[in-house]
């Protein structure tokens, strides 16, 4: 470390800082200013979002009717990039060592981590709907510790006069354990609420390097700066200052505040009472060296703290990347201004038509007054009597204009689907344009597939593996207890839970998500099978030299297919390590379900399990286990028996392959198809005879 400063004393009491502080604060002051019109710009797209008429309708009339066109292509391409960012494997992490060695273990913890946050659901998928309306990806990652006291029920020995009597029996006692929750933590972060300076830069790094600064807008309640306060992470006195205003000035709606907007849409009404503060990072000269440091304000000339960066890895906790990257500029553009008039004039045309639709339900009557003077009595009811001529009175219907009405707002709908890269097939329920052969569904799959992967790999390589980067970093600074969490360990392998000690950063880790990868790799699967069965068709004379390894692409494939679960069951290695009877006592004592090795020695296994049984088995789990020992040693025992004997071999032999050819594979380079004129197996109730099994008569061919 530079210098004598610590990373946690408080530096706003410093002149040289403190001015470089305030000087910083007007340059914020003015960047939002700057960014107004981006910010109101941003609340429309909310707008068009949440389905609510604004003033930038033209039409005016009674119908107020929302074509939700937008809502709809924004939700499938949300639907449709968090898919392709969490494949079914449930494999999310990729780590590059300098030795080529695979940590499975730190594989795994980041993986525990991503599900802790639930990322897919409470961050995913609300920043694809961001990204989207804002043009901008923005997350906080920070670290958070949650403390919790659950109670238990306890044996204990009777007591008498403070004394402990075990052999008078034991009872019933209630227990409370205190319980603390750590990790990283990941904040979605308003695109409105985020300032760069300079605006040029090209990453966050680049603005710190060129002098400038990362400001996020706070909007804090008594009890955020109150907890503030008791982390020391502001000045007591400022603080209090700050309170104190609170009480006078019950909110800062001056400002651009998306979090009101969607609580309104929520059906919120209200934030409740707050204050407007600026979370800032910049480089200040600190001990001779420029360091990275946060600074806290409350308002003009009210700094509340600065400090050094609390994280070792020296990064601001603030990730941030652009939708569609404009060249010179950080931050980039929303996708659904293509489409906002597009969908202004939607909402004009539909209820144009609407109005329109209540004159054509009701019939127009022409009559001539002079040879009918009865015209008052010429009331629409059961069975009424006109006393007129027919040849006096004629109707008329009035023109169906809605129906031209709904034919435009149709073709609103594809340009907007087409503008923002949706197929109707993505949307739940819709037809869509009916393919007539094969090569149009696949052309339009290739062509999903490619637009997908080009949007989800922006925010693989500007988002996520930043992500996973700061869950190792900030796991090796403040986590110092033993956790334990689920292995998948390496391909094949079954998982287990496995105490994961705090990380080291002892040798140099790259950590990439994986999950894009491996999504796309499913999508490709018809390819590997074809390619699979053109390489087993090639003799080894044409590739002296090498030798043909299938084991990785069919364990891949396996979960793929079936996911980690059932994968290492399906597709097992034959010399895969069996599990320390030891470790398996750990697990079962805490009520987690272990499956059996077929390389187990059952005899050890089962003496190392009745050992920890006899001191008791809350959860059933040991019993349960034992119960499968025995079963599978029995059939050990018959096995070998059956082989001493000459049986036939387990399982059989014989055709029941696919393709009409009895049993064979397909040929090399052929796709897997469905079979077809394949006979019924013996037994089988003929078509015609389905009426006598409750059914109805087929007929014969």
């Amino acid at each position: 470390m530079a210098g004598k400063t610590k990373r946690d004393d408080e530096l706003s009491k410093r002149p040289a800082i403190k001015k470089r502080a305030l000087e910083l604060y007007a340059a914020v002051q003015k960047g939002f200013e700057d960014q107004r019109q981006r910010a109101d710009t941003i609340l429309d797209h909310w707008d068009l979002y949440n389905l609510k008429l604004t003033d930038r309708q033209f039409y005016n009339g009674n119908s107020k009717i929302y074509l939700p066109f937008v809502r709809d292509a924004v939700d499938a391409r949300r639907t449709r990039f968090v898919n392709q960012m969490f494949p079914q494997s449930q494999r999310f992490v990729e780590v590059i060592t300098e030795n080529g060695d695979m940590p499975h273990a730190t594989m795994s913890l980041l993986e525990h981590y991503v599900r802790w946050n639930h990322l897919r659901t409470r961050i995913m998928r609300p920043m694809m709907v961001n990204g989207d309306i804002e043009g901008q990806y923005t997350v906080y990652v920070g670290w958070r510790k949650f403390k919790r006291f659950a109670g238990s029920k306890v044996q204990k020995p009777v007591k008498v006069d403070g004394m402990d009597y075990p052999e008078m029996g034991s009872i019933d006692d209630f227990e409370e354990k205190e319980i603390v929750e750590e990790g990283p933590w990941v904040d979605l972060i308003s695109d409105a609420d985020l300032l760069v300076l300079p605006v040029t830069a090209d990453t966050l790094d680049d603005a710190l390097e060129d002098g400038g600064s990362v400001t996020i807008m706070r909007r804090w309640s008594k009890a955020a700066i109150k907890a503030m306060i008791a982390d020391k992470e502001i000045v007591d006195e400022d603080a209090n200052v700050l309170l104190t205003e609170m009480e006078a000035v019950s909110t800062q709606g001056d400002k651009p505040n998306v979090e009101k907007k969607l609580a309104e849409a929520a059906g919120i009404k209200g934030v409740g009472k707050f204050v407007l503060g600026y979370e800032t990072w910049t480089k200040l000269k600190i001990d001779g060296t420029h360091r990275l440091c946060r600074i806290y304000y409350g308002g003009e000339r009210q700094i509340l703290g600065v400090k050094l960066c609390a994280y070792w890895c020296d990064r601001v906790p603030i990730i941030s990347g652009a939708v569609e990257k404009v060249a010179g500029i950080f931050k980039g553009r929303a996708p659904v201004a293509d489409v906002l008039d597009l969908q202004i004039l939607a909402n004009d045309t539909i209820n144009e038509g609407a109005d329109t639709a209540h004159f054509s339900a009701m019939p127009i009557i022409m009559t001539d007054p002079e040879k009918n003077p009865r015209t008052a009595n010429m009331v629409l009811g059961l069975a009424a009597i006109w006393e007129t001529s027919p040849k006096d009175t004629q109707f008329a219907q009035f023109p169906e204009l809605w129906r031209s009405a709904f034919e435009r707002a149709s073709e609103l709908k594809q340009q907007m689907f087409q503008t923002l890269g949706v197929n109707p097939s993505m949307i739940p329920g819709s037809k869509g344009k009916q393919k007539t052969n094969q090569a149009e569904i696949a052309n339009e799959q290739q062509v999903d597939l490619l637009t997908t992967a080009d949007s989800v790999t922006v925010i693989e390589e500007q988002i996520l593996s930043p992500i996973l980067q700061r869950f190792a970093d900030y796991d090796h600074q403040f986590r110092n207890e033993d956790i334990m969490i689920r292995t998948l360990g390496p391909l094949g392998h079954e998982s287990a839970m496995q105490d994961i000690p705090p990380e080291q950063q002892g040798r140099r880790y790259s950590f990439r998500w994986y999950g894009v990868e491996a999504a796309r790799n499913a999508a490709q699967m018809q390819q590997q099978i074809a390619g699979l069965n053109v390489m087993k068709g090639i003799p080894p004379a044409l590739y002296p030299g090498y030798q043909l390894n299938l084991a990785p692409m069919l364990v891949q494939m396996a979960e793929n297919l079936f996911g980690p679960r059932l994968a290492p069951k399906i597709f097992a290695p034959v010399n895969a390590p069996s599990v320390d009877p030891m470790v398996e006592n750990d697990m079962l004592e805490h009520g987690f379900e272990v499956e059996i090795h077929p390389g187990d020695d059952d005899q050890q296994h089962m003496q190392a399990h009745m050992m920890v049984m006899q001191m008791g088995d809350p959860h059933g789990t040991i019993r349960k286990h034992l119960q499968a020992h025995q079963a599978q040693m029995m059939g050990k025992a018959m096995a070998a028996q059956q082989k001493m004997q000459g049986g036939p071999p387990q399982g059989g032999g014989g055709g029941g392959g696919q393709g009409s050819s009895g049993g064979q594979p397909p040929s090399p380079g052929a796709q897997p198809g469905t079979p077809s004129n394949m006979r019924a197996p013996p037994g089988a109730v003929a078509p015609d005879q389905m009426a006598r099994m409750g059914g109805i008569q087929a007929p014969r061919k």
